[in-house]
């Protein structure tokens, strides 16, 4: 009688456990379908053109989804260009070099950048870094790379303070608390004989850390990246302060521009018809980007382990 009970608990409690995991296909189906059903009217309007489309023009009815695409991917890619390097800094830092003193500390304030709420960052971004920014650090990037091919395209005037690398750049300092935190937790792991191991052959820090810390953990280092570009790609408030807000194609990295997200904070509460509809083919292109970013890691990843394999 006690075992047919035990049978019974565990297969209501396997199908209760099943159901919570399909319950993610659900909800990942359900916004989907609502996506596509809300940008019916977009899509049949302007068809794949749409991508490609510079034109926002709300009065005229034409819409286009280029700028916001391109501004998205390019803030996200300064994010990370500044946010990796600094985060794996941070997090060698209090694994091999920091003295046991302070690693509580620094890793707390770590955390705690971490839930900051994104609007702070925005207001701080515009009302105290765009102004230091544009008065003291903007013009000597202008003027330094002024002469130099392709860089003086990238850093050209004026200098606003606001624009797509202002946006970049606080994206970065919100992602690097998320980034952080996983390789510190990843790198925590790697089993001390290893380390002690390359130590004893006369390792230095850094080929300890690029040698075995970092094949080891290879897994959670692109986990804790990939965590970062989703919170970069999707953030809403922080970018709407300081990337500028202007449907234009950005002809440097200092002129002002859009995103995805910004535009969708920007204007769906007072959208309609065709304007909404756009909108919500915005959302659904930033689903799209975030899923096929998703997909990359992941065989970047069996690739990293494939290769793994065959090396030994």
């Amino acid at each position: 009688m006690k075992r047919n009970q035990n049978a019974l608990y565990d297969g209501l409690f396997r199908g209760l456990t099943r159901s919570f995991a399909f319950l993610v296909f659900i909800l990942l189906a359900a916004i989907s379908i609502s996506l596509i059903y809300g940008s019916r009217e977009s899509i049949l309007e302007y068809g794949i053109s749409f991508l490609w489309t510079n034109n926002w023009d709300p009065v005229n009815g034409v819409y286009g989804a280029l700028v916001p695409i391109v501004g998205t991917l390019s803030t996200s890619l300064i994010a990370l260009l500044i946010a990796v390097p600094v985060s794996f800094g941070i997090a060698m830092f209090l694994t091999e070099l920091s003295p046991t003193w302070l690693r509580r500390p620094l890793g707390t304030a770590i955390e705690m950048l971490a839930a900051i709420p994104s609007i702070i960052y925005g207001m701080w971004g515009l009302f105290v870094f765009v102004p230091l920014f544009q008065r003291y650090i903007q013009p000597h990037m202008i003027s330094l790379f002024e002469h130099i091919p392709v860089l003086n395209q990238l850093f050209a005037g004026p200098a606003f303070g606001i624009g797509v690398f202002t946006a970049g750049l606080v994206l970065s300092i919100m992602i690097i608390p998320f980034i952080t935190a996983v390789m510190r937790d990843v790198f925590e792991l790697v089993p001390a004989m290893l380390k002690e191991s390359a130590y004893g052959l006369g390792s230095t820090t850094w080929e300890v850390m690029w040698r075995v810390v970092l094949p080891f953990t290879k897994n959670g280092v692109i986990g804790g990246i990939m965590l970062g570009l989703g919170r970069a790609l999707g953030e809403t408030m922080a970018v709407t302060f300081v990337i500028g807000n202007s449907f234009r194609l950005p002809h440097s990295l200092f002129a002002p521009s859009n995103s995805i997200a910004s535009s969708l904070a920007n204007e769906f509460n007072e959208a309609g018809g065709m304007q909404k509809s756009a909108l919500l083919e915005l959302g659904l292109i930033l689903f799209l980007i975030t899923t096929v970013v998703l997909a990359i890691s992941k065989l970047l990843l069996l690739r990293l382990a494939k290769n793994e394999g065959t090396s030994r």
